[in-house]
């Protein structure tokens, strides 16, 4: 009960997890970019990050103008010390984050230890996690919130880390026409992180950590000025080049794109590759096909996640579902349903687990089958939708319940299950040329018309009401409505933009004609090919008589799977309907199909010859008496334990009707012979039916084995994949302590080395002791005034010859260490020294008491100065004295 109880707190973290990630995109309406806004620079690390750091603040500039606030995994138990190891590197100053701090410029912000972070209006807000230990998503959790707060003044960076936090952050920064930057994979201690972003999001930079500031710079440093705004969209000419080349390149016509976002997507590449007119970036892009395909992708902008806008999918499966079941009752039971613009996949698989779980919750007897077709313009990311792999972090997208359910957990991946995988279909298509899908139940298009012109979002439009069927619904983004068209679609729930087909339609929408994408043909030119003579004529003649005048036979496995045919095979054997099998046991003929498993498994036991007389096999409408040889191969070695099967035909063939008329004997004969068969069936069927009781008895008890087992290491893997997540999570915290200690350790030894040298410089003899007066350390100047050795530490120092004439001194030492009052006195020597003595407590960077110092300053010279001085003064009182005496 107890386990049970833990395994669902467990559970429950993740979903409380993904609850809160969730929040960070409904924090508030995103705030207007005026002139005051300054760009902030979102820094996501985990193991490794702490010298990745270090390398990008050495290169970065105090004065920037930009802000930087760092999200690295950090063990929740453990003070935070990455405030002054960044302090060392650079002259910005570095903050500690304290809930609602206000960011400003040229500064650098910490996430503290235990806490998650957002943003809201330049403001940071700190939140406690859920769960101690585990699966965190701290990076993806701040980057999104910076996407929807600073909108196209954000910028991700991802550095050295384990595990896929911040992948997800990226694209929404990425979506919002924010800048993207990832460490090199190749620069990072720990790639799993820069690796991750780089194949789910397309990155602005890949460079090392020393590189990416200058590169951050150029970039922000690079932004076109008004006039030359003015004269990029002015530049028709260039931009129907560019249209040209992504047409050439891809196949696509983006004419009808809108054409602000080409600008600000091109813009956006001309200012990373310093290019300052777009007629060089028409030349850069035919010098440079590459950039065709990145541009290509930016246009796309491939940007959603499982349930986005989680009231939409609430509403289908509790409102929109039903009434469609209720409607088709009577009708077919397979529901249709199209989602174009699928990126890779996310939206899709959405629909089909929504439509699941409304099939689940449904009462009616009356099932119901999803046939979904997902489409898109890309096909890299139709590839990826088929492969139906996300990483780790989409548990912030998807509650637990649903992962259990609907996802496979395959190390540190998620993959579709197979029932929700099989009922949709991808395909790479085009909806401005390609024709449409029909006799639609669903259509869900979301976030694809925005980025169209008015000509081509009617056509689209016009497309999916001839797509649907008279009761289908359509679904659109946030930002999209179906403004003039109100005729094709009436709204169901207009504040989700859901719609269904309207009744009337009052006027038919024309459609435009888009321009057929550009194919380049290539034509082969094939050469006829001289007439090739074999060298070996003879052995290719022998094989060839072999082939026509040697019995009909195959070679099998123990397994009936066969390896290898011998003449003409095709009266005894055929191939089955359906996938390809070359099985015995499926290819063989009817007549043959129940001898020869019996057959083979006696010829298999030893290597005698089993023989088969007077088997009857239809051929061509007539039977065909046939004799079956099957032997188990003995030698050759190489063919050691297969068996060889052949087929010989009878001279005389059985072709006589059965209505014929025959004699007495024939009769008699027949009967015998049909006798015989039926003793030879019934042994036959008698071995068959031992086999297979003894057959199933045998499955029966393995399938129990089997499901315990699976059940055993089913929870075991579950406990197992827990387990995996929290010891990641502890060995990402505890690599960044790690780190910080160790620059805490380097540190520490350089401060002991100046305190080393300051004390030797100093030549002050000191010895340090701890609470029982023993010596703990002492300077090479104290061996003077005490007879030490190395290895006399941990020695009372009472316990050492010393030259000074001080008889009280571990009485004075007690009673410093008693009142804490410090002790002055000057101590003469054996040899006509003397020394300053001065005892003070030894206090520790805690303010606590742990021992005592004690320090002697040569006065030697002091004491010479003062008795001359003494006898000086001693002299000249008797000089004033006779002088007095004498005027007497």
């Amino acid at each position: 009960m107890k386990k049970a109880i833990q395994k669902k707190e467990k559970n429950k973290q993740p979903l409380q997890q993904a609850k809160l990630l969730k929040s960070s995109s409904k924090l508030a309406p995103p705030t207007k970019p005026g002139k005051s806004q300054f760009p902030i620079v979102g820094i996501g690390a985990s193991a490794g990050g702490l010298e990745a750091l270090e390398e990008f603040f050495k290169n970065m500039p105090e004065a920037s103008g930009l802000a930087f606030v760092i999200i690295q995994h950090l063990d929740p138990n453990s003070k935070g010390m990455m405030q002054e190891i960044i302090q060392r590197t650079t002259p910005m100053k570095v903050v500690t984050v304290t809930d609602r701090i206000i960011i400003k410029p040229n500064s650098i912000y910490i996430i503290p230890p235990n806490r998650n972070m957002s943003i809201l209006n330049g403001a940071l807000h700190l939140f406690e996690p859920i769960a101690k230990h585990g699966l965190r998503l701290p990076i993806d959790y701040f980057f999104t919130s910076l996407a929807y707060d600073r909108q196209d003044k954000s910028i991700g960076i991802i550095l050295s880390g384990m595990g896929a936090d911040g992948s997800i952050g990226l694209k929404s920064i990425k979506e919002k026409g924010g800048f993207c930057l990832v460490q090199s994979p190749d620069s990072a201690k720990f790639d799993s992180m820069p690796r991750n972003a780089i194949e789910l999001v397309t990155v602005d930079v890949v460079a090392s950590a020393t590189d990416l500031p200058e590169r951050l710079l150029t970039i922000l440093r690079q932004p076109l000025s008004k006039q030359n705004q003015l004269e990029l969209e002015k530049d028709n000419s260039a931009l129907e080049k560019i249209i040209i080349q992504l047409r050439e390149r891809t196949g696509n016509d983006f004419s009808y794109y809108k054409k602000s976002t080409m600008y600000r997507r091109i813009e956006r590449r001309m200012v990373i590759h310093k290019i300052d007119k777009i007629s060089n970036y028409v030349r850069y892009n035919q010098e440079n096909p590459a950039e065709t395909d990145i541009l290509f992708k930016e246009l796309l902008i491939g940007v959603t996640s499982f349930f986005r806008d989680p009231a939409v999918w609430d509403y289908l499966r509790d409102k929109i579902f039903p009434l469609t079941f209720s409607q088709l009752l009577d009708k077919q039971r397979i529901i249709r349903a199209w989602v174009p613009a699928c990126s890779t996949g996310e939206e899709a698989y959405s629909l089909a687990i929504t439509f699941k779980e409304a099939m689940e919750k449904q009462q009616s007897k009356n099932r119901f089958s999803l046939q979904l077709f997902a489409t898109d313009l890309d096909p890299l990311s139709i590839e990826n939708a088929r492969k139906a792999i996300y990483p780790v972090s989409i548990e912030a997208h998807i509650s637990q319940d649903r992962l259990n359910r609907f996802f496979i957990r395959e190390g540190n991946r998620y993959r579709v299950s197979s029932e929700i995988r099989e009922m949709v279909v991808f395909a790479v298509h085009n909806v401005t040329k390609d024709p449409p899908f029909i006799k639609l139940d669903f259509l869900s298009c979301r976030n694809m018309l925005i980025y169209m012109e008015p000509t081509l979002q009617k056509r689209a439009m016009s497309l999916f009401r001839y797509s649907l069927s008279k009761t289908g619904v359509m679904i659109l983004g946030s930002a999209e409505s179906i403004n003039s068209l109100s005729n094709l679609f009436t709204p169901i729930e207009s504040k989700l933009r859901i719609y269904k087909c309207s009744d009337v339609i009052s006027k038919a929408v024309e459609l435009i004609n888009s321009p057929e994408p550009f194919i380049n043909l290539k034509y082969l030119i094939t050469k006829k090919q001289p007439e090739m003579i074999p060298e070996n004529l003879q052995s290719l003649t022998e094989q060839l008589l072999l082939q026509q005048f040697s019995p009909a036979g195959i070679l099998i496995n123990s397994s009936g799977d066969i390896l290898y045919f011998v003449g003409s095979t095709g009266n005894y054997l055929e191939p089955v309907v359906g996938k390809a099998n070359l099985n015995i046991f499926s290819m063989a003929r009817n007549e043959l199909r129940n001898l020869l498993p019996i057959a083979i498994r006696k010829a298999s036991k030893n290597y005698q010859r089993i023989v088969l007389n007077n088997i009857k096999v239809k051929v061509n409408k007539a039977f065909q008496l046939t004799t079956v040889t099957i032997q188990q191969i003995e030698k050759p070695l190489p063919l050691k334990g297969k068996i060889l099967i052949l087929f010989s035909e009878e001279s005389v063939p059985e072709t006589k009707s059965v209505k014929s008329k025959i004699g007495k004997q024939n009769t008699l004969a027949s009967t015998k012979e049909l006798e015989h068969e039926l003793v030879q069936l019934r042994e036959d069927l008698q071995s068959t039916v031992e086999e297979m009781q003894s057959s199933q008895e045998e499955l029966k008890s393995a399938n129990e084995e089997l499901q315990s087992t699976n059940e055993e290491l089913q929870s075991t893997n579950e406990e197992l994949t827990t387990s995996k997540e929290e010891m990641q999570s502890l060995n990402e915290e505890l690599l960044t302590l790690n780190t910080q200690l160790q620059s805490k350790i380097d540190d520490s030894a350089r401060t002991s080395n100046d305190m080393n040298n300051l004390l030797n410089s100093s030549e002050i003899a000191t010895l340090f002791l701890d609470k029982n007066l023993k010596i703990r350390h002492f300077t090479p100047a104290a061996t003077t005034i005490f007879k030490l050795q190395p290895t006399d530490t941990g020695r009372l120092f009472t316990d050492q010859t010393t030259i000074l004439d001080y008889p009280t001194m571990y009485e004075d030492a007690k009673e410093v260490i008693r009142t804490l009052v410090f002790i002055e006195r000057s101590i003469s020597t054996s040899n006509g020294r003397w020394f300053k003595v001065r005892m003070m407590p030894y206090r520790t960077s805690e303010d606590k008491i742990d021992g005592l110092v004690i320090t002697f300053i040569d006065i030697t010279s002091n004491q010479q100065l003062e008795k001359k001085l003494h006898e000086a003064q001693i002299n000249i009182k008797q000089l004033t004295d006779n002088q007095l005496k004498g005027k007497k």
